[in-house]
């Protein structure tokens, strides 16, 4: 970008060197720096550099204008740096930078003609560029803002169908409780029997509180949202399920778990394996048409859950702009293993293909013991 706008200011100061020497100076002076701003440079931020721009621009405008009108004085390279900064505030600035910097550069922009002699062949091309340059900055700020309120809704949405799935868990493990101390009370039960239920509860109430803590860290960052819509909480044979379904209308889909690991899952963490896995293979479909098959793989390693969605599509090749929809797949999937106490990462592989790959945490002894105590009991 510096490269370019400097050569269509070095071209300028070529065509403008008829000018007097104090003219050629300001001219040249100006657009140099007009162009060294409209570069992004890290440690200057938009406002700073769009300012200076302005300043500059509108001070060199009322020199020429109050003095002796030079013949020909429109450079591009200077129109050019004030329409990339232009563009910039309006899309990216913040609102204030927009509202009040915006203006200052449009008019800037628009005011260069008014330092020609014969201004008039200029102005109404300069000012239906600007014109356009700020209504697709405006269009392009619009977008990204409702797409920033999307995705707060999205998370929120996710974030209390979590909760809502967490809640389900806690009441199962209290309601276990309140059986079993229950029973206790009416049912004789010598002291290995007690001590048993007595772990038994024990154990229950580890559980709950684990969802518990994750239910109120989800709680603790969702916002209210409105219609958000109950989705039934799924395990892993609604996995397979779903896997079969998705198979009978699209690629093969080869399903790795472990029956002695699906066994010892508690009912939080399958659900949102679920409804990651749903995701995943949601995404396939819109976004890899061309995939001939899929592999789902879930297993345990360093006391954690790993489960990868993998599909062979080389291409990429989308569904139809109507038939894809909207969507924030990955954020959401993301958004959701965070929630959980995990990560997820999504991209390509080496070989072609993509590939959803999320950490989950998971303990398995308290489950294991727990049911091996109710199966003795």
């Amino acid at each position: 970008m510096a490269a370019a706008l400097l050569g269509l200011t070095a071209v300028d100061a070529l065509v403008l060197e008829h000018l007097r020497a104090a003219q050629a100076i300001l001219v040249t002076g100006c657009a140099v720096i007009v162009c060294v701003c409209a570069v992004p440079v890290e440690r200057v931020s938009l406002t700073v550099r769009g300012t200076v721009a302005a300043v500059v621009s509108w001070t060199v405008t009322l020199l020429l204008v109050t003095d002796d009108h030079p013949v020909s004085v429109v450079g591009i390279g200077e129109i050019a740096g004030l329409l990339v900064l232009l563009a910039a505030v309006l899309w990216r600035g913040t609102p204030r930078a927009a509202l009040i910097l915006g203006p200052a550069l449009a008019v800037a922009c628009a005011a260069v003609p008014a330092r020609d002699a014969d201004p008039h062949e200029w102005t109404l091309a300069f000012t239906l560029i600007t014109a356009l340059v700020a209504a697709f900055s405006l269009l392009l700020r619009a977008q990204s803002e409702q797409r920033v309120r999307d995705l707060d809704a999205l998370r929120s949405a996710e974030r209390r169908a979590l909760a809502r799935e967490l809640h389900d868990v806690v009441a199962h493990h209290v309601t276990g409780i309140v059986v079993q101390t229950r029973g206790a009370r009416f049912a004789p039960l010598d002291a290995s029997a007690m001590d048993a239920v007595l772990e038994s509860i024990g154990r229950e109430a580890e559980e709950a509180l684990g969802a518990m803590r994750r239910l109120v860290a989800v709680m603790r960052r969702s916002e209210p949202a409105q219609g958000a819509s109950r989705a039934q909480a799924g395990g892993i044979r609604e996995v397979r399920e779903m896997a079969a379904a998705f198979a009978a209308h699209g690629p093969a889909v080869d399903v790795a778990i472990d029956e002695k690991l699906e066994a010892r899952l508690p009912a939080d963490v399958t659900a949102g394996i679920h409804r990651l896995t749903q995701e995943a293979l949601t995404n396939i479909r819109k976004h890899a048409a061309d995939a001939t098959r899929v592999c789902i793989a879930l297993t345990s390693t360093g006391g954690a859950l790993e489960l990868k969605v993998t599909d062979d599509g080389r291409h990429g090749v989308p569904l139809p702009e109507p038939a894809r929809g909207g969507g924030f797949g990955i954020e959401g999937m993301r958004e959701r293993a965070a929630a959980m106490g995990g990560r997820l990462d999504a991209g390509p592989l080496p070989t072609g293909g993509w590939q959803v790959r999320a950490r989950l945490p998971f303990s398995p002894g308290t489950t294991d013991a727990r049911r091996d105590l109710d199966d003795r009991t």
